[in-house]
């Protein structure tokens, strides 16, 4: 088994696109390429150090070549989380079929080895609540289709109601704040928080709560 077949890449790029003619092409692969080098960069160097002009250079631009097709480092980096989910969401359908807690947990597991990524996410996702901030559209949709994925996982595991009697949808807020929550201070604390453990412990308070309200626990997973 490969480790594609095993889960995300470790350094977490978008999968290159296959080579073509013409100059749309052309501009796709310079895209991709930018996207590659600034992902590098940032788990490199972290979100602040990562310039414009180290990306263009590692991309094998010149910095006005690369304004061309991101003309802030504001949407660079929107681009870069973009490219992120789609290879996540992707991966999470092909590992499972469908959203579920175990999935999340796999995902909490990976983004553990990439904190540039999640430093930039959280970064952004805290600056985007500013008017006008340029991230501020992809957040607002971002954060409406990964709530409907939260209650499609917690559907999935735990039917029209959870344990404490919350439907799907009222819960998926609360996951998603459990999550970006942990991010936030794993990324202060690395050595006192250990987020994939703690979001196991979450995910456990469900499961005991499950028991002694008198309804069956899931199976434990193999291996």
């Amino acid at each position: 088994m490969t480790a594609r077949d095993q889960g995300p890449p470790d350094d977490g790029r978008p999968a290159p696109r296959p080579g073509g003619g013409g100059r749309q092409a052309q501009r796709a692969e310079r895209r991709e390429a930018i996207l590659e080098a600034a992902m590098e960069l940032i788990s490199e160097r972290g979100y602040r150090r990562t310039s414009l002009a180290a990306v263009a250079e590692r991309a094998g631009l010149t910095q006005q070549g690369l304004l061309h097709h991101f003309p802030t480092k504001e949407l660079l980096l929107v681009a870069v989380l973009e490219a992120r989910d789609r290879w996540d969401l992707a991966w999470a359908v092909a590992a499972s079929g469908a959203g579920s807690t175990d999935t999340l947990a796999q995902l909490v597991d990976y983004n553990a080895t990439r904190p540039g990524i999640v430093q930039t996410y959280t970064v952004l996702s805290a600056d985007s609540v500013t008017e006008d901030h340029p991230a501020r559209s992809f957040f607002e949709s971002r954060f409406r289709s990964v709530r409907a994925s939260m209650a499609e996982a917690l559907r999935a595991e735990y039917g029209d109601a959870l344990p404490g009697g919350l439907t799907p949808e009222r819960a998926a807020p609360l996951l998603v704040a459990v999550l970006d929550g942990l991010q936030l201070q794993w990324l202060l604390d690395p050595d006192d928080v250990d987020m994939p453990g703690a979001f196991r412990d979450f995910l456990a308070l469900l499961e005991d709560r499950e028991r002694r309200s008198g309804r069956p626990a899931r199976e434990p997973d193999e291996g």
